[in-house]
C-alpha cells in the first residue's frame, strides 16, 4: 500500500493520464474525505515495480498458491480511503496506438526522428478499453468518453486484463513433473574449424534441437581470424546482452571492416535497436538504418576472408533473428554455405542496403520487394499448368501467417487443376481450404507445441525435380511487397531430403499438435486414428537429440 498514490477525480484532479497496457483499478465512492469534498470516482494506478503474480506463503495456503495483484487491490482498496464508503472497485487497462509515425521522406535523421516519437508512445490515441466484466455501465461510459472512444472499443474482461503476465507462474511454481523435462541441443563439431567445415559443405541447422552456438561461434571466430576481412549482418531483434553484437564490436575493434543494417523500426523494439545502433556505432562499425519505406526483415550474415590469393566469401542466411533467446523458443532454420552464387547474390543485397546500388537480378536468392512475390507466383503456375497437363503438381508449405490475395487466388487456380497442396500455418490464414469447386486440393494445418512454429519453408514438386527455398518472409502482403525479405535455395540434396524429411512430412504427420482449418474457418483438433501411431513432430525431432 506504501507505493500507491490514488487519485480522486474533482475539479482540482482531472482523469489523468493512463499509459498504455498498465494496470488500473477504478473505484466508486460515496461519503465525503477530510476537505467536506464528495466522494464519487477515484483512480488507483498499479505501479510497474509490483509483481502481478504474487506467490502465497505458507501460512496462506501453500506455496503453489497464487493471487493476481489487481485482485488484492480490488480487495483491500477500501485501506487508500479511510472514512469513505467504497462501493466497487473495477480493473481496466487501455491500449493505445503504438505505431511510430515518422514520415521517413521527410526526416533528415530517422534515428532522431525516432527517438522523438518514442517519448510519447506510451500516451498516443486509445484503441481499446480492457474492463473488468461487472463493471456498472456508467461508469464504463465515463471511462470511454475520457478516452475518446466508442462503446465497441469496450471489452469485458471476467478475469486478468492481461493474461501475459500469467506465464510468471510457470517459473514461480516447483513442480518438474508438470513441466517439460530440460534439453540439451545438439552441438555442430568442427575440429577444424567452422570455416573448414563450410568450405567442404553446407551446414543446416534446425534450431532448437541444433544449438543457435554455432551461429555465435562463427562470427566469434570471424572476429579473432586474421584472415577475416569484412563481416557484414542484418539485426532485427537480437535481444538484451546479445553474445552476437559483443562479437560484432570485437571483430572491429580488431581491425576488421564491420557493417549491420540495424532496423530501427522493428515493432516494440525501437528503443532498444537505438542503443544498439549507439554501441556498434561507438566501437567502429559501419551502421546502416536500412531503406525508406521498407523495414529490413531479412536474415543476412556475410563474412569475406582470404583465402590465399583468393576472396571467399561465408554466408548465414536464416528464418529467424538472430536471438539467442528465441532461438531456444522457436523452431527455426540456419543454413551456413560457401556457395559461390549464394555469397554474391548476398553481396549484392548488402550493397542495396548500405549504398545506392541499383536492382540487380540475383542468381539463386528471392528477394521483397522485388523478385520473391513474382517468383512465388510463377512457381505455383508451373505446378498447375503440371497438373493441367495430367502431370502430378505439388506443393508443401510452411510458414506463420498467409493473407496475401494473389497468391491465395494462385492458390485456388492450382487446386482446381488438381494440384495436391498443403500448408503449414501456425497464426492467421484467409484461405479456405476444403471448399467444394474451389479449394478441395488444399490442407491447412496449425501445429501448436512446446515451441512456437516459425520457420518459413517453400517446396514445390516441379514434376519430379523438387525446388527447396527457406525464407524469412511469411505469405503475407507486408512480407511480399513493404519488406526486404531473403528466400534462398538449399542446393544439397542430403539437406533438402532432411528439410522434407523433418520439418514438412514430420508436421504433415503429426496427429496429436496438429490442429486442421477447416472450409468454415473453423479448426478441428487432429487425433490418431483406429490403427494409427500417436506421432508429435516436435517430440519426433527431441527423440533423436
Amino acid at each position: 500500500m506504501p507505493v500507491l498514490s490514488p487519485l480522486g477525480l474533482d475539479p482540482s484532479h482531472p482523469f489523468p493520464k493512463i499509459l498504455n497496457k498498465s494496470l488500473n483499478i477504478v473505484v466508486v465512492l460515496t461519503g465525503t474525505d477530510a476537505f467536506g469534498r464528495a466522494g464519487h470516482l477515484a483512480v488507483v494506478r498499479a505501479p510497474r515495480s509490483l509483481p502481478r503474480i504474487i506467490q502465497l506463503p505458507e501460512s496462506l495456503g501453500g506455496t503453489q498458491n497464487f493471487v493476481l495483484l489487481s485482485a488484492v487491490l480490488s480487495t483491500f482498496v477500501d485501506e487508500l480511503f479511510p472514512g469513505m464508503d467504497v462501493r466497487g472497485a473495477y480493473q481496466f487497462r487501455v491500449t493505445r496506438n503504438s505505431e511510430l509515425v515518422v514520415d521517413e521522406e521527410e526526416v533528415e535523421n530517422l534515428a532522431l526522428a525516432l527517438r522523438d516519437e518514442l517519448v510519447d508512445r506510451g500516451y498516443r490515441p486509445a484503441v481499446r478499453l480492457e474492463i473488468a466484466h461487472d463493471c456498472p455501465k456508467p461508469i464504463v461510459q465515463t471511462l470511454l468518453q475520457n478516452f475518446g472512444l466508442s462503446d465497441n472499443a469496450a471489452y469485458r474482461i471476467d478475469g486478468s486484463v492481461n493474461l501475459n503476465r500469467v506465464i510468471q507462474v510457470y517459473d514461480l511454481v516447483q513442480r518438474p513433473d508438470l513441466k517439460y523435462p530440460p534439453m540439451t541441443p545438439r552441438v555442430f563439431k568442427a575440429p577444424e574449424g567452422i570455416f573448414a567445415a563450410v568450405a567442404r559443405k553446407d551446414v543446416l541447422l534446425h534450431h532448437p534441437f541444433d544449438s543457435f552456438g554455432t551461429v555465435l561461434e562463427l562470427i566469434r571466430e570471424a572476429a579473432v581470424d586474421s584472415n577475416v576481412l569484412a563481416i557484414k549482418q542484418t539485426l532485427y531483434r537480437t535481444g538484451k546482452d546479445s553474445g552476437i553484437v559483443e562479437a560484432l564490436i570485437q571483430a572491429a575493434r580488431n581491425g576488421k571492416d564491420v557493417t549491420v543494417v540495424v532496423e530501427l523500426r522493428a515493432r516494440f523494439d525501437e528503443e532498444a535497436n537505438l542503443g544498439l545502433a549507439d554501441r556498434l556505432q561507438d566501437a567502429g562499425v559501419q551502421v546502416v538504418y536500412g531503406v525508406v519505406g521498407y523495414k529490413t526483415h531479412a536474415k543476412m550474415l556475410l563474412i569475406v576472408r582470404r583465402e590465399g590469393r583468393k576472396l571467399r566469401r561465408y554466408v548465414h542466411l536464416g528464418t529467424g533473428n538472430y536471438h539467442s533467446g528465441t532461438a531456444r523458443a522457436y523452431t527455426d532454420l540456419s543454413l551456413i554455405t560457401a556457395d559461390a552464387d549464394i555469397g554474391n547474390d548476398v553481396h549484392q543485397l548488402f550493397q542495396q542496403l548500405s549504398g545506392l546500388a541499383s536492382k540487380r537480378t540475383l542468381d539463386c536468392l528471392l528477394q521483397s520487394p522485388f523478385t520473391l512475390h513474382s517468383g512465388l507466383l510463377q512457381r505455383i503456375e508451373r505446378e498447375t499448368q503440371l497438373a493441367l497437363e495430367g502431370r502430378p503438381g505439388r506443393i508443401i508449405a510452411k510458414m506463420n501467417a498467409l493473407n496475401e490475395a494473389q497468391v491465395i487466388r494462385a492458390l485456388y487456380a492450382a487446386s482446381q487443376a488438381g494440384v495436391r497442396i498443403d500448408l503449414i500455418v501456425r497464426g492467421a490464414c484467409t484461405l479456405r481450404p476444403g471448399v467444394e469447386g474451389i479449394s478441395d486440393n488444399i490442407r491447412v494445418r496449425s501445429i501448436v507445441g512446446r515451441f512456437l512454429e516459425h520457420s518459413r519453408v517453400y517446396w514445390f514438386g516441379n514434376d519430379g525435380r523438387p525446388e527447396l527455398f527457406c525464407a524469412s518472409a511469411d505469405w503475407l502482403e507486408r512480407n511480399l511487397l513493404r519488406r526486404v525479405e531473403t528466400c534462398f535455395p538449399v542446393l544439397d540434396d542430403n539437406l533438402v531430403q532432411r528439410i522434407h524429411r523433418e520439418v514438412l512430412q514430420n508436421y504433415l504427420d503429426d496427429n496429436l499438435n496438429a490442429w486442421e482449418l477447416q472450409a468454415d474457418g473453423h479448426y478441428r483438433k487432429c487425433e490418431p486414428q483406429p490403427g494409427q501411431a500417436p506421432h508429435s513432430a516436435q517430440q519426433a525431432l527431441l527423440e533423436v537429440l
